[in-house]
């Protein structure tokens, strides 16, 4: 058992010489790790921010012009005055995202007691501002109407309670603080499938395959090897993203456990990277192998329930995506960062880790041997 154990680490020091010696592998490592989580989660924001707004005033009253001074930034751009026939040909063109139509004599007709519409027209191809960004613009509109009547006829509010809402995890609701944390569960998806599987492309291209079934050693300790290898480097490049990216560059707080999140992590890689060497049985060549790999972590990571909730998915989705790993590294992931949950909270998610990647790994070993041998 020694002597394996020793085989298995020297192997592995041959496959972190080998990275070494790839700096394609190594600076998409680097830039994967700090450029890309840094880029994506500061500048692909979900919330509202610089929204573009126009106004069809066609009361000039002082309400009117109230509500249009409503619309301030960080949320909106200052709106603009546009004309009645001009609503359809700007939303056609996309330079608006929200226009909204004061009609003639609002302010006389809600004076009077009579209850005014206005419209609020909304391109809904901007699908991650149209639906916060209408809420947030008929809460302004109403707050300015309520503010002008009682200040004109003072009137008492309307409703039997008041609803306090209280976001907890993420109270400035800020999406940075999730698209970080999200990017690099997602990165480590990407890259642990790419190095695994590009480290077994990599031996049979250079024909050191060859070299290694001359020698004493087992399918076993040459597939172990590269997934403690490979896997090491992704759960450092985790780990120092982690610190001085996102907490550090980005000042974003993680409130949980550092090192029970990569645990969890180490768990994870022990699936997807046996997923990397089963995808790279299958290949020839490294072309080949990327085209493979894509759909396979595209998927992984859309209905992993990190992008979109799993419970907005179809009942058979749910079920079916409980066979992947990536579902159970998000939700462990997320409940250890985000919530400070502890190991008897998330031990079923590392559990199901473990039980799927040993799945993974016992038929990544039936297709790794017979690939080397043929």
């Amino acid at each position: 058992m020694r002597g394996r154990l020793g085989t298995i680490y020297s192997l592995g020091i041959k496959e972190l010489y080998s990275l070494r010696s790839d700096p394609v592998l190594i600076v998409l490592l680097i830039w994967v790790f700090t450029f890309a989580i840094y880029e994506i989660a500061t500048n692909a924001k979900m919330e509202v921010e610089n929204a573009s707004v126009a106004i069809v005033d066609e009361d000039g009253s002082l309400l009117s012009r109230r509500i249009a001074d409503g619309f301030l930034p960080p949320y909106f751009k200052p709106a603009v005055q546009i004309s009645a026939d001009q609503i359809d040909p700007l939303l056609d063109a996309g330079n608006f995202i929200f226009i909204v139509s004061i009609p003639p004599q609002f302010e006389s007709d809600l004076l009077k007691g009579e209850k005014p519409e206005i419209q609020l027209n909304v391109d809904a191809t901007a699908m991650s501002v149209a639906g916060n960004g209408a809420n947030y613009a008929a809460n302004i509109i109403n707050q300015e109407v309520m503010h002008f009547l009682q200040k004109e006829q003072p009137i008492e509010e309307i409703g039997p309670l008041k609803v306090v809402v209280r976001a907890a995890f993420n109270p400035n609701l800020n999406s940075t603080w999730f698209m970080a944390v999200s990017q690099i569960i997602n990165n480590v998806t990407v890259m642990s499938i790419l190095l695994t599987g590009a480290a077994l492309i990599r031996e049979r291209e250079h024909g050191t395959i060859e070299h290694l079934l001359v020698m004493p050693v087992r399918p076993t300790d040459i597939m172990i090897s590269k997934i403690w290898a490979n896997g090491l480097v992704i759960l450092v490049a985790t780990a120092l993203s982690l610190t001085f990216v996102v907490e550090g560059l980005m000042n974003v707080t993680i409130t949980g456990s550092t090192a029970l999140f990569l645990l969890g992590a180490g768990l994870y890689l022990y699936s997807v990277t046996a997923l990397g060497i089963l995808l790279a049985t299958l290949a020839t060549s490294m072309p080949q192998f990327g085209l493979l790999a894509i759909p396979v972590f595209v998927v992984m990571e859309l209905l992993s329930g990190g992008m979109t909730p799993l419970e907005s998915m179809p009942g058979w989705l749910q079920w079916t995506m409980q066979l992947s790993p990536s579902t159970h590294y998000v939700s462990f992931s997320q409940a250890v960062l985000f919530r400070d949950a502890g190991f008897e909270i998330i031990w079923p998610q590392a559990l199901m880790m473990f039980v799927i990647g040993s799945v993974f790994f016992a038929f990544a070993l039936r297709r790794f041997r017979k690939a080397i041998v043929s």
